[in-house]
């Protein structure tokens, strides 16, 4: 695999390791399991996500997530303690997946991991924040399963066409600053005018 390839496949892990940590170690751990995916040689280490006790592990620990995401603000709750989860785990993962290749690329390439994932994660949490203002559950159930549906689908594009995935999570990318810088604006303008009503 060509240096752009290979920055393509660390975008779209860590973007969706940011997202969802557990679904997409058990997205791939079920895909090599059962050959919905042939790995190219330079990812070939990531095979040992098909070994049961990984997938066991991984498809537990995503129940868990898929319940909590699913509770206004305790999915808020459990987004916090991932802050510091999803992108160690995400640059393990690239570092699994780029351990074969030369150290100075692969360092380059887990620290792309591990920083888009935080990237990605920040954005997600920052949006459940403001959707947890929502009255209705509706909303919060909404995107909970979008991103429980986007992370197979990146999985499988990331593995197929990095390339393709690699543009989408720049513009991502781009989109998640944007996003996070607004929503921390908002809640300083709210605790804000919460001083003002308690002064």
């Amino acid at each position: 695999m060509d240096a752009i390839t290979l920055l393509g496949t660390a975008l779209g892990l860590g973007f969706a390791a940011g997202l969802r940590l557990y679904a997409t170690v058990l997205a791939l751990g079920l895909a090599l399991r059962y050959e919905l995916l042939t790995l190219p040689a330079a990812l070939k280490p990531l095979e040992m996500l098909a070994h049961p006790v990984v997938i066991g592990v991984a498809a537990v620990m995503y129940v868990a997530e898929f319940i909590s995401d699913k509770i206004p603000w305790f999915d808020s709750a459990w987004d916090a303690v991932h802050t510091f989860i999803r992108p160690v785990g995400a640059a393990a993962l690239g570092f699994a997946a780029f351990s074969e290749i030369d150290p100075l690329m692969r360092t380059v390439l887990v620290l792309v991991c591990g920083g888009v994932a935080l990237t990605s994660h920040a954005s997600k949490a920052a949006t459940r924040v403001a959707v947890n203002h929502s009255p209705e559950p509706f909303s919060n159930w909404g995107l909970s399963l979008a991103g429980d549906a986007a992370v197979p689908a990146m999985v499988w594009l990331t593995m197929t066409n990095p390339l393709v995935v690699g543009a989408v999570v720049l513009v991502a990318m781009v989109a998640a600053v944007w996003l996070i810088r607004k929503t921390l604006r908002l809640l300083g303008e709210g605790l804000s005018e919460l001083r003002r009503r308690f002064a």
